[in-house]
């Protein structure tokens, strides 16, 4: 029995998803399913179906692909972000068709591997989980869940960009049920065209990544890299993505370097240890850290306020009213050539802080915008968390 899809969705490979797509530039994202953008038709509130962080996807003025919801609809926001362009390209966000694409590539026997499987069901529980497609495969069931991408650099993918509990959830079940002898699978969609190599990110969730690095041998694992045309109809151009399990093992490790992304909401006079009295205007701040084991837990004492004052940081913590951490795993430190390239995009910088065992003018500098929406910033860090990668395992 075929499974039950969304009734608008055409067969993606000879028809758009959509018809009748409204383009809007994006403005901000209040919560992780609004965003604000405006059209031809004015300023709108669009319904984004994809609770990812999105950062190099969502920046001010980036071209959004929108439509009118259908009627009954749940949310009372009358339009839907379906997808965003990244290099005049459209990139798709709608998190919930991955399973309806996956679908059509099975059926039009484009997912290697699986050229002989066909579709049972839609959505199975088996335990605490609920795998995406019941598929008979080799003449025997084999479940298989889906998992949508959006994070990539210049040729390498990487799944997911928010810490999923219920990712790793189905990793781990996955796992569990291919050791008790059922056959199951795993297929990452990844949309973006010159994606050639996929890697769970094990930067943003390390605990995800360790669970996959155990599916190696046990259980189908495919990532498919996917070209989306403007008019939202897929291309011919259906390739297989190499997992490099070797940058897996080396760079999945609790340790590395680290950003921390504050916020002062005015100017700040304090007194910083050694340093004396220091000026802090008002601003963004990112901080250079480095942690050779226990990344994590260093993390975790860094968002905490209140805590002994051991370090420079320690002094400013209390008074920024948000404060982000962005570890970049990696088993080589790369803590003084990240403060080296801030040193390029920032508007400015605080001498010797957090820098007295080192060489390092500053491990310190401030931006007059949120980094999160600056291109420059966005390009520093995917390249120490992605597109060095190549470099350094010469991909």
């Amino acid at each position: 029995m075929a499974p039950k899809l969304p009734s608008h969705i055409p067969n993606v490979l000879e028809a758009p998803l959509f018809s009748n797509i409204i383009k809007g530039s994006f403005i901000k994202r209040p919560n992780r399913f609004v965003v604000h953008c405006a059209t031809q038709d004015g300023l709108i509130e669009a319904y984004l179906p994809n609770p990812g962080r999105l950062w190099e996807l969502l920046l001010p003025g980036r071209t959004l692909y929108l439509v009118k919801k259908e009627q009954g609809a749940s949310s009372n926001l009358r339009h839907m972000v379906v997808a965003v362009e990244r290099n005049e390209r459209p990139v798709l966000l709608h998190t919930h068709l991955a399973n309806a694409v996956a679908a059509r590539l099975i059926e039009a026997k484009k997912i290697p591997g699986m050229e002989d499987a066909t579709i049972s069901r839609a959505e199975i529980t088996v335990g605490r989980s609920r795998f995406d497609f019941l598929l008979q495969k080799e003449g025997k069931p084999f479940l298989l869940e889906v998992k949508s991408c959006t994070l990539f650099g210049r040729r390498i993918a990487m799944f997911p960009d928010a810490i999923t509990l219920r990712g790793k959830r189905h990793i781990e079940e996955l796992a569990a049920l291919s050791r008790q002898g059922t056959p199951c699978g795993i297929i990452f969609l990844v949309h973006w065209p010159q994606a050639e190599y996929f890697l769970p990110d094990y930067h943003t969730d390390l605990e995800f990544a360790l669970a996959f690095k155990e599916l190696k041998g046990r259980v189908f694992v495919k990532a498919i890299s996917l070209e989306w045309r403007p008019d939202l109809r897929l291309s011919e151009n259906v390739r297989e993505m190499s997992i490099p399990w070797e940058i897996l093992a080396e760079e999945a490790r609790d340790g590395g370097s680290y950003l921390l992304l504050l916020h002062l909401s005015a100017d700040l006079s304090l007194k910083v240890g050694s340093l004396g009295a220091v000026d802090f205007p008002q601003g963004y701040y990112l901080y250079v850290g480095a942690a050779k084991r226990a990344l994590t837990k260093r993390l975790a004492r860094h968002l905490r306020k209140n805590k002994t004052v051991n370090w420079h940081m320690d002094y400013l913590r209390p008074y920024a009213d948000g404060c982000t951490a962005i570890p970049i795993r990696s088993r080589k430190p790369l803590e003084h050539a990240l403060a080296k390239a801030l040193q390029d995009i920032a508007d400015w910088s605080i001498p010797s802080f957090g820098s007295s065992d080192c060489r390092c003018p500053t491990h310190l500098f401030g931006m007059k915008k949120n980094p999160l929406h600056a291109q420059a910033f966005l390009d520093l860090l995917q390249y120490f968390r992605i597109d060095r990668l190549e470099e350094d395992f010469r991909l």
